[in-house]
């Protein structure tokens, strides 16, 4: 198959909770692998695993605003890294001297729309929308607005920074164009630009989906590397669902299947047992990494070599201080930071161990720029 061809087998959509199969029959990656791309994708993944990352973030701003009290609507408390960053913001609002409140929306659209009324109905001083698309609860967004609420997203649109529609005084996450490419290198670096694999994603989240079209499109750039499969499975119906996609994944591919790509960690959490069951190594393939968050549970995989090989972290703790920065900015009447966090990989030569990551510096600047 030429790049032409598995570049437009790649763009095709699928729907949700569907499987998309881009070979008519399981078969090895071809061996004429990719020698410019794995290249550009080695000196990539080189830089990302480098262990030497200081605070860049913002060293000036306004001082604490006092009084404050803010809600953080989660999509779900079971995404790790939902449920990671509203830990983050809790401790920040100690260390600014404000009140916060957890709502989980428990990952469905009434659920979520539900959360967020309640929090309007709180009237905070700050409200952040955590993990889901805004766009699903425009009444609810609508009313904050006319109540003169700020809105903080985390992971809530496809970019960094401020948002006109939805309204958002800024949205937090690293660069999803940056985290899907460094994941595809990681792919082309290990396999030495030889591989197949399986990407899984939540279609129903746009950013998400966005995620995953962009993975696709980064793996195209190597034409050794074949897409086998894309695995359509709601975040909230993981744990339910994965382990029968992965058996069935198993079944059609066998050692065809040498490496995945999943927009959040914790497909990988929920595929083990059914690895583990066809008596899969947890050192060898299908080698995993996990496309955003790093939740403690991703790095012990990683740190045991138990069917994870790499993720691409978010600084949970760090952007859950962001956000907690942002909204005393907006409560201030200044502009947002417009820091974002640069993209990182984490495997098991270079966590220590660890089981976040957690670039040191963020706390003690933040609360000099607070004057706390």
């Amino acid at each position: 198959m030429t790049a032409g061809a598995v570049a437009a087998v790649l763009l095709t959509g699928c729907e949700r909770g569907s499987s998309s199969r881009t070979t008519g029959t399981p078969a090895s990656p071809t061996r004429t692998g990719c020698p410019a791309a794995l290249a550009k994708a080695e000196t990539a993944v080189r830089q990302a695993e480098s262990g030497s990352v200081r605070w860049n973030g913002p060293t000036s701003g306004p001082a604490a605003v006092p009084g404050r009290t803010i809600v953080y609507v989660a999509q779900t408390m079971t995404n790790p890294g939902v449920a990671g960053t509203a830990k983050g913001v809790q401790e920040a609002a100690r260390a600014i001297g404000w009140t916060v409140r957890v709502i989980d929306g428990q990952g469905t659209p009434i659920g979520i729309q539900q959360a967020f009324s309640q929090a309007v109905t709180l009237r905070p001083s700050g409200i952040v929308i955590g993990g889901f698309d805004p766009r699903a609860t425009s009444r609810q967004v609508g009313q904050a607005q006319a109540g003169h609420i700020p809105l903080v997203g985390w992971h809530a649109v496809g970019s960094p920074g401020p948002s006109e529609d939805p309204a958002l005084f800024t949205n937090i996450t690293t660069k999803v164009d940056d985290v899907a490419a460094i994941s595809a290198d990681w792919v082309v670096a290990h396999s030495r630009g030889t591989a197949g694999v399986v990407v899984f994603t939540d279609a129903s989240i746009p950013f998400a989906r966005h995620k995953s079209e962009l993975i696709r499109k980064g793996l195209a750039a190597c034409s050794g590397v074949r897409l086998l499969a894309e695995e359509n499975i709601p975040l909230a119906d993981t744990s339910s669902r994965t382990p029968q996609a992965v058996s069935a994944l198993l079944a059609r591919f066998r050692s065809t299947w040498t490496h995945s790509v999943a927009i959040n960690d914790v497909y990988f959490a929920d595929a083990a047992p059914a690895l583990r069951a066809e008596r899969r190594k947890g050192s060898g393939p299908p080698f995993n990494i996990g496309a955003g968050d790093g939740d403690p549970s991703a790095f012990e995989r990683i740190n045991n070599r138990q069917f994870q090989a790499a993720t691409v972290p978010e600084p949970l703790s760090a952007q859950g201080w962001q956000i907690v920065d942002e909204l005393n900015r907006a409560f201030a009447g200044r502009p947002a930071s417009g820091y974002v966090t640069p993209v990182h990989i984490a495997t098991a030569a270079d966590t220590d161990g660890a089981t976040s990551w957690d670039p040191p510096g963020y706390r003690t600047a933040y609360r000099a720029v607070w004057g706390r």
